[in-house]
């Protein structure tokens, strides 16, 4: 069968078209890019008409790199960012900007209901949290929570909040679009902590709903990830350049089905992800949460299963940053003593590539040199939006290449807290999958094993894996099968990377040091930045 798989990240779309049959082939990919407009009051907001643009020419793409024809396709959905708000009216049209996962505009409406009460724990209200944990083992202990979003749209722009006929998530917009049809995943409604997971009782949770104050009718239907949503609309298909009446199947949040793309979606599996964000999530066929580091058991796309889940905010992003503001110097002073000359690129498929065999050539440890990947808050293994990224123990005698370094490590540090901070409720796994853009660099993977003291594994198509989860979501429901049996079978480990015992002492020194240092500054991030 032929599956299309829109993968929407927070900064461009990478469309995908899929064979699936006793293995999973990647035919033809297309990518585009959209804004992010980052605002003076914590605003994260991006353009559903950019969206929908960006759908449209990787869509058509698609078709002039394949022999496949539109007509061929027997599936397709959305795989997005989560914990967005998109508010529409009552024929699904978007009444304001989309607020990504990043937006944090909402801090004020986050204080004024969680910060009030007698007792607090984590500066949280203690009965409101006891509330929330009841049902669903989860609680909204971040002002960049979606329901700060759609507080602050109530109180900020009333013309807008009354015109609103619904409340969605970026994955149930883009399917309502292409349907007509109006609808929540699982999974989406999870984000929002409204909804109930106590196996019986799944749904929009009334005592919660009341809780936050937030209107019944604004929140739609809700379905499971393999579910039909419905065909695709004529105007929909026109504008993609595919066949009116394409199936549109649920779809959802990308954190619900990297798990599944990775081949780790079975009981007591760990994967790491490393893309614009980073997270470390481990499949469980039961619920758990840790509320002192903000961990939770996060939705799968198979009723009954969730994904423990700890995130850290800007990982990729943070070496995106370092490419643009160190490798590239912006100033422009020393543009002409470094090019990336035509030699180079014939050698390395990306400026990333070059970068980490330089980076290789630094020793383990960036000479002393420490980064913190805080770069837009942080919420695991601690909460603060005020947390910043910082260079710790810069010398006369270190260089960018050490600084390049200690980006990576400083990502890989973190994600061995988030690690360990799961050890400390469930069992990880060794050996652990990893998967996104980052695992592409076999520098990258020997540092993350060197740092966590795991086996690392690798899968083919690893930044296209929230997309072959999704694939495999709707090759489920086309086929009515197990999706996560359709993971096992299908997935398959590409290469191993073992952990290098000559480098653990540098690593463990450094590691330990990382630990201090939000410690050591959170106060000094509050006055900066509170």
């Amino acid at each position: 069968m032929y599956i299309i798989i829109y993968d929407f990240g927070t900064s461009c779309v990478k469309t995908c078209l899929f064979h699936i049959d006793s293995g999973i082939e990647l035919l033809a990919s297309s990518s585009a890019s959209y804004g992010l407009y980052i605002t003076a009051d914590g605003g994260a907001e991006q353009d559903t008409e950019e969206w929908w643009a960006a759908l449209c020419s990787t869509t058509r793409d698609l078709f002039l790199k394949s022999d496949i024809l539109p007509k061929d396709i027997d599936g397709m959905a959305f795989c997005t960012q989560i914990q967005g708000t998109v508010l529409v009216d009552a024929n699904g049209n978007a009444l304001r900007r989309p607020m990504t996962y990043l937006d944090q505009k909402g801090i004020k409406e986050y204080e004024e209901c969680m910060g009030r009460g007698i007792i607090k724990v984590f500066g949280c209200s203690l009965y409101k949290l006891i509330k929330n944990l009841r049902v669903n083992y989860a609680a909204s202990t971040s002002a960049k929570d979606p329901v700060w979003k759609y507080k602050w749209v109530e109180k900020h722009e009333p013309e807008v909040f009354a015109k609103t006929d619904k409340w969605l998530d970026i994955n149930e917009y883009l399917a309502g679009r292409c349907t007509g049809r109006i609808i929540r995943t699982a999974d989406t409604a999870f984000a929002t902590f409204l909804y109930d997971t106590r196996k019986g009782r799944e749904g929009w949770n009334k005592g919660l709903v009341k809780m936050y104050k937030v209107k019944p009718e604004h929140l739609p239907e809700i379905i499971e990830n393999t579910d039909l949503v419905g065909g695709l609309t004529r105007k929909a298909a026109d504008d993609l350049g595919l066949v009116a009446g394409i199936p549109v199947f649920g779809g959802g949040g990308d954190t619900t089905f990297v798990s599944i793309g990775a081949g780790s979606a079975q009981p007591g599996r760990t994967h790491i992800y490393v893309g614009t964000s980073g997270w470390v999530s481990t499949f469980m066929d039961h619920q758990a949460f840790d509320l002192r580091s903000t961990i939770t058991g996060v939705l799968s796309a198979k009723r009954g299963y969730f994904n423990y889940y700890a995130e850290l905010e800007t990982a990729g992003k943070c070496f995106d940053w370092a490419l643009k503001h160190l490798a590239l110097d912006e100033v422009g002073i020393y543009l002409q003593k470094t090019k990336v000359t035509d030699d180079l690129e014939s050698r390395y498929t990306s400026l990333y590539e070059y970068l980490c065999e330089e980076i290789a050539q630094v020793p383990p440890g960036a000479n002393g040199v420490i980064f913190t990947p805080w770069m837009h808050g942080n919420r695991c293994p601690f909460g603060d939006s005020n947390a910043a990224g910082m260079f710790f123990n810069i010398r006369i005698e270190n260089g960018k290449k050490d600084m390049l370094r200690a980006v990576l490590e400083g990502i890989c540090y973190h994600l061995r807290w988030m690690l360990e901070r799961e050890d400390a409720k469930v069992t990880t796994s060794d050996p652990v999958r990893f998967v996104g853009g980052g695992s592409l660099s076999p520098v990258t993977c020997q540092m993350l094993a060197d740092i966590t003291g795991r086996t690392i594994e690798t899968v083919d198509h690893a930044q296209e894996v929230g997309a072959i989860g999704t694939a495999l979501a709707v090759a489920a429901g086309i086929k009515g099968t197990d999706v996560l049996q359709l993971s096992e079978q299908l997935v398959k480990v590409k290469q191993t990377y073992l952990p290098n015992a000559e480098n653990k002492e540098v690593y463990e020194r450094n590691y330990r040091v990382f630990q201090t240092l939000y410690r050591s500054n959170a106060a000094a991030f509050q006055k900066m930045n509170g």
